[in-house]
């Protein structure tokens, strides 16, 4: 088996805008489905009372307690809060776009890392530019993929740490001002939320809630959504990819990624309906049923590397792959 030493570079414009227009074409009754889901703002405020609650229940427990806890409850209310910022940076909460960052903000609490207002920022990027590595900050860096590649244990602790690997991927971005007025907010209550956690629980209860951010998007079964979103792990070039399994009862149907991408004004409680009545354009792509069976699939199959995924130059326009003489190949052509 040879070693990736590169991310599959395609001179091909992302495939969802393509895919929206077919699909609006004949079913014109999706429509009807853009709004938004107010209702979204009482999960918000249902799982950051849930995790302070149980901060405060586990203050004078031991530091393990903290960790099952964060592993077996709090990972799932983050993740779910974690969701909520990403209606909320569609504005599919509200209609004003206020709201939508003082309630994206208000999701943040628990997850103590301040990171709403600037994952509004680089996500519509994400959705405009996908693959385009100075613009999509959900590329892993070349020098990630390089320094991980497809190593188990490497895999791993990128998982364990992938909120720091995607901390340090927004700095390579071009066209996004990473500080504004909002951003600076958002770090000043996150700094006053966690002195208030460690002044009333202690820092046992700051521990679980660092830990459930940590577990909720890293080295557990939920860490494999990431993998799930645009990983090739089909051994094909469909660069994103659905999960249709249970967890999307808990996780506000964020495994429906195909069909927000394709309709991402089309709230999550609505997808379900979208895929529906598509379905005639969904059922043949690839797409994931259970995130444990991926979790241990990227940790274990050699062939699956961070390097595994599509990156395209020139925001989708023909452009030579880095390091090569010759043009890059359409997925036409390397099928061929």
């Amino acid at each position: 088996m040879m070693k990736k030493t590169s991310f599959n570079w395609s001179d091909e414009v992302e495939p969802h805008k393509l895919r929206t227009k077919t699909i609006i074409k004949e079913h014109p009754e999706i429509r009807a489905l853009i709004g938004r889901n107010p209702y979204t703002f009482l999960i918000i405020l249902f799982c950051v009372g849930l995790q302070i609650a149980l901060a405060g229940v586990l203050q004078n427990q031991a530091w393990w307690w903290s960790a099952l806890a964060a592993y077996f409850i709090g990972a799932f209310a983050c993740h779910t809060l974690f969701i909520c910022i990403h209606e909320c940076s569609h504005n599919l909460v509200f209609k004003n776009k206020t709201s939508n960052v003082v309630s994206s903000i208000l999701a943040n609490l628990p997850l103590i890392f301040p990171s709403a207002v600037s994952f509004t920022k680089y996500h519509m990027k994400h959705h405009s530019y996908q693959g385009v590595e100075e613009l999509d900050a959900d590329m892993p860096n070349r020098w990630e993929a390089k320094l991980i590649n497809n190593s188990t244990a490497g895999k791993a602790v990128w998982l364990l740490f992938y909120p720091i690997f995607q901390a340090l991927r927004p700095m390579r971005l071009k066209e996004i001002n990473l500080f504004d007025t909002w951003t600076v907010i958002n770090i000043a209550v996150q700094v006053i939320f966690a002195v208030a956690i460690v002044s009333l629980f202690g820092w046992t209860a700051l521990l679980y809630l660092t830990l459930s951010f940590f577990f909720s998007v890293g080295l557990h079964p939920l860490g494999a959504r990431w993998v799930q979103e645009h990983f090739l792990t089909h051994g094909d070039h469909q660069e994103t990819k659905s999960y249709y399994g249970r967890l999307n009862v808990v996780n506000l149907n964020v495994g429906f990624h195909n069909e927000h991408h394709d309709f991402p004004s089309v709230p999550w409680n609505k997808l379900p309906q979208l895929k529906a009545i598509a379905d005639d354009h969904y059922e043949s792509l690839g797409y994931h049923t259970s995130y444990t069976r991926l979790l241990f699939q990227f940790l274990f199959n050699r062939e699956i590397s961070v390097y595994s995924r599509t990156a395209r130059s020139n925001r989708g326009g023909a452009k030579k792959a880095p390091g090569t003489t010759a043009p890059v190949m359409s997925y036409s052509e390397t099928a061929n």
